[in-house]
């Protein structure tokens, strides 16, 4: 039974390869497996990639874990997401001030930090993991997998409510 809570959330990252597209795989995952009834997409905050799919050593570290990823498609975020979503989770701060720029007055989705939804985590910000190694990308889907469980719980409360 899929609850009926539809909730729309962005993911949203520099450029869209990497922790975005990742965390839409790994949040999308939770959601499922709780029944929660949603949409997702995920985005970046600078058009470097535009139009690329995935990074390929993200690819590979999300099929590790049972995730495809592979057909997200890079686009950069608009002012009109602030209206389309619910929610806007970013990977870090810097991103968050970007999306504070153009966020309209009038912007219906809540605006947060993704590791805010677990705070006891340790780490404020999913680090960008594009200019290291493979195990950036591990670390990355272990992040996102702690957040992705907490907004699921979150998502299942308020429905039961």
């Amino acid at each position: 039974m899929v609850m009926t809570t539809n909730v729309r959330i962005l993911y949203v990252c520099m450029g869209n390869i990497c922790r975005s597209p990742t965390a839409k795989g790994v949040f999308d995952a939770a959601l499922g497996e709780r029944d929660i009834a949603f949409e997702s997409a995920s985005a970046g905050t600078h058009d470097y990639h535009v139009g690329r799919r995935p990074d390929p050593r993200a690819i590979r570290a999300a099929a590790a874990v049972g995730l495809d990823i592979g057909s997200d498609i890079a686009r950069q975020v608009t002012a009109a997401d602030f209206q389309a979503f619910d929610r806007i989770f970013v990977m870090d701060r810097a991103n968050f001030e970007s999306l504070e720029r153009i966020r309209p007055p009038d912007a219906r989705a809540e605006l947060r930090l993704v590791m805010g939804l677990v705070p006891d985590y340790g780490v404020e910000e999913v680090p960008d993991p594009y200019y290291g190694g493979d195990d950036g990308f591990v670390r990355v889907i272990d992040m996102l997998q702690a957040a992705a469980h907490a907004l699921a719980e979150e998502l299942s409360s308020t429905a039961r409510e």
